[in-house]
């Protein structure tokens, strides 16, 4: 069976998205898939002559320009996926993503601009299996911007931690986005940055690596004076099963637009679950729902996601419960230093607390405090 990931790699300018590229691009073939690059569509237009200001197009139709071009491009290099390349494991790798062109428009503009292509936020950002955000090096190793590598670039090097900070909050929502920051030298950020697209593929077997703490439940309006937040409204239901596993299923989505999932996992031990998610149709979430597990109550939820410290927060606020929520991050290390927020009053951790899984709420539908 034919297995096609997509991917972004994102970042502020200056970032090491171009050497990015070629790493995973020469690693994954090493590894034995084929990668498709898609180039970054600014980049193909701007030296051309067209380009936004000056004499060239106004900023909303060169972007208008540069998303139906995008747009085109991820057609075809789907199709050609699907139809021409003989390989089962392929990954498309996107030079930023569809959400990335959001950073030089007002919010009203980039929905009018989706909105004359069919879609809305939501399904393009959640087009893309997973999102890989490098850190401009203007962000923690200002030694080392520059920008002699990308002649459509001219940022200064705030302008470029601007840009960045834009970048993270416009791509915060997305199931899996990882931000890969300067905390190490350049040859260490990019196998960091490896390790974070080994992971998304379950190389070699998918695992999941998280903290989780018991937090008082903040107020939300509260909580976005300190960080860009991004709300999404999940039902996550579960599905009969056997042999140790765990299924669910997760509708997804802001203002009444959802994506569809279906994950099981294989109860271990600890912090590490191996976890096999897919995004599916809303046609077989519909079908799925006739294997509801009806000992358990669906979870309905409100995430708030954010960024911290160059790390990936989620926070649940349950519907069942006006005085506590759960909040979590992703590692793919285990020794890991996690920068907890210190503008969230957090309770304990309930890492390994079993009391404190979705699984378990779904039958108990309340907090054991």
């Amino acid at each position: 069976m034919k297995r096609i990931h997509s991917f972004v790699l994102t970042g502020g300018p200056s970032g090491g998205k171009t050497s990015g590229l070629s790493i995973i691009e020469q690693e994954l073939g090493n590894r034995g898939y084929y990668v498709l690059v898609v180039p970054e569509t600014a980049t193909e237009l701007i030296p051309t002559g067209i380009r936004p200001f000056g004499n060239s197009l106004s900023n909303l139709d060169f972007q208008h320009v540069l998303l139906e071009k995008q747009l085109f491009k991820e057609k075809l290099y789907r199709n050609t996926a699907n139809l021409y390349i003989p390989s089962n494991d392929i990954v498309i790798l996107h030079d930023r993503g569809i959400i990335d062109n959001k950073s030089y428009m007002t919010p009203g503009e980039f929905q009018t601009l989706l909105y004359q292509f069919g879609m809305n936020e939501v399904s393009a950002r959640d087009r893309y299996d997973a999102v890989f955000h490098l850190v401009t090096a203007a962000d923690g190793a200002e030694e080392f911007y520059t920008l002699e590598n990308n002649v459509a670039r001219t940022e200064t090097p705030e302008q470029a931690r601007q840009l960045d900070r834009k970048g993270i909050a416009n791509w915060t929502g997305h199931t899996h986005l990882r931000v890969i920051d300067n905390s190490t030298d350049f040859k260490r950020k990019m196998s960091r940055l490896m390790n974070e697209v080994y992971s998304a593929l379950g190389e070699p077997v998918p695992i999941e690596i998280e903290r989780k703490y018991l937090v008082q439940k903040p107020d939300l309006n509260v909580l976005s004076k300190y960080v860009d937040i991004t709300t999404v409204d999940i039902v996550q239901t579960y599905l009969t099963s056997s042999n140790g596993k765990e299924r669910r299923i997760r509708q997804r989505g802001q203002n009444g637009n959802f994506s569809y999932y279906i994950t099981e996992k294989q109860e271990t031990s600890g912090i590490e679950r191996p976890e096999v998610e897919k995004k599916i149709s809303e046609k077989d979430y519909l079908r799925y729902l006739s294997q509801i597990d009806s000992s358990l109550s669906p979870i309905v939820k409100k995430r708030a996601c954010f960024v911290y410290k160059a790390q990936y927060f989620e926070l649940d606020i349950f519907n069942f419960s006006t005085d506590y929520a759960l909040m979590e991050i992703e590692l793919t290390d285990k020794t890991s230093i996690v920068n907890l927020p210190t503008f969230i009053n957090i309770l304990k951790e309930v890492t390994d607390d079993p009391q404190y899984r979705n699984h378990k709420l779904a039958k108990t539908q309340a907090f054991p405090v």
